[in-house]
């Protein structure tokens, strides 16, 4: 069992300046869904053999500290070894998606909150035992007329405080993940007005269940207009946004905040995370979390193919690169011209 001395190194580690986690995790419709949308078949090897194209990518740990993985994947082998132990060979942190989804919140119409809490302590044992050494809980709150409700914002707070501790008191970090989601005419003045209610309830259930703040990690979003929002905001207006209210409402005992991208085209989010990162200081190390923004290049320059994976594997890596000059507020939209050494030698 790790203490806590060693969660807090794990919880270091994965934000470590320059690196962020691949969000590996999408569930069996989600990652239908994008498969079939490239003429894919979602079957479990072809499931097993796009996640282990990701893992394999040749130098993806210099910019990839952890992968978040699924529970079928993390049953699955990769010529040979598990894929934890293939992810940590190849220097990064097995992680592991545990809540259930999300359902509708009853007596709360447009509103959910997230399944998984029966039975979690037995499955977090496993997971460890499995190999992995962090946790990711997601919860979603919706921007609408009269939403987020009090007992919308309340009870994903509640889950995501008892997720942390039961993961902690598996030996595991947990990253707690309460995304307000862009859909909707929001203005970024409400979004960020949401965000903060929503992280004051969380940082306050976390306290009340005495998880150790500086033993897990923040997932979060940008501070953003709705994507139906017809005045949207220019990078540097949402950074700010952004800090302000993280700045407000975040303990500076948490030793890292990583960023999704909740729907956000991949050179958006980078576009995006570069302006937060470059307007700091910032009382955290931030970093990213991203899944789609990630992988969508990958996945569509593979399509299933094989004789593709090399170039599936240069886009990704091309990606991780990009995100990690965004984290430390030196990304340049020249850098998706340029090759991989000339990009290493601007970063210098």
């Amino acid at each position: 069992m790790n203490s806590g001395r060693d969660l807090e190194a794990i919880a270091r580690s994965l934000v470590k300046p320059g690196k962020g986690i691949l969000a590996a995790d999408e569930s069996l419709p989600t990652i239908g869904k994008r498969f079939a949308a490239l003429g894919i078949p979602s079957t479990e090897e072809t499931r097993r053999a796009y996640r282990e194209l990701l893992f394999t990518t040749p130098g993806l740990a210099k910019y990839i500290s952890g992968v978040i993985l699924f529970d079928e994947t993390i049953r699955q082998t990769a010529d040979g070894p598990t894929m934890p132990e293939l992810l940590i060979r190849r220097g990064m942190i097995p992680g592991i998606k545990v809540d259930l989804g999300t359902v509708a919140l009853p007596r709360f119409p447009g509103e959910k909150f997230t399944q998984g809490i029966d039975g979690l302590r037995e499955r977090l044992g496993e997971y460890r035992r499995l190999g992995v050494r962090f946790t990711k809980w997601r919860a979603v709150i919706s921007i609408g007329d009269g939403q987020p409700t009090k007992t919308c914002i309340e009870t994903n707070a509640r889950d995501l405080a008892l997720f942390a501790a039961l993961s902690q008191e598996a030996g595991l970090v947990p990253i707690v993940e309460p995304e307000v989601l862009m859909d909707g005419e929001h203005t970024l003045a409400r979004c960020e007005e949401v965000t903060g209610i929503v992280l004051d309830a969380v940082f306050a259930a976390l306290n009340d269940h005495r998880v150790n703040l500086e033993a897990m990690l923040l997932k979060t979003g940008m501070v953003l207009p709705g994507k139906e929002q017809a005045q949207q905001s220019a990078p540097h207006t949402l950074a700010a946004a952004t800090l302000r209210v993280l700045h407000r409402a975040v303990p500076p005992g948490v030793p890292g905040i990583v960023f999704l991208s909740g729907g956000q085209t991949d050179i958006e989010a980078t576009e995006r995370l570069n302006a937060i990162c470059a307007t700091g200081p910032s009382l955290w190390t931030l970093g990213f979390s991203f899944g789609r923004a990630l992988q969508d290049e990958a996945m569509k320059t593979w399509g299933g193919v094989p004789a593709d994976k090399v170039a599936a594997q240069k886009a990704l890596l091309h990606r991780a690169r990009c995100n990690s000059f965004a984290v430390r507020g030196r990304y340049s939209p020249a850098m998706e011209q340029i090759s991989a050494d000339g990009a290493e030698r601007l970063m210098r």
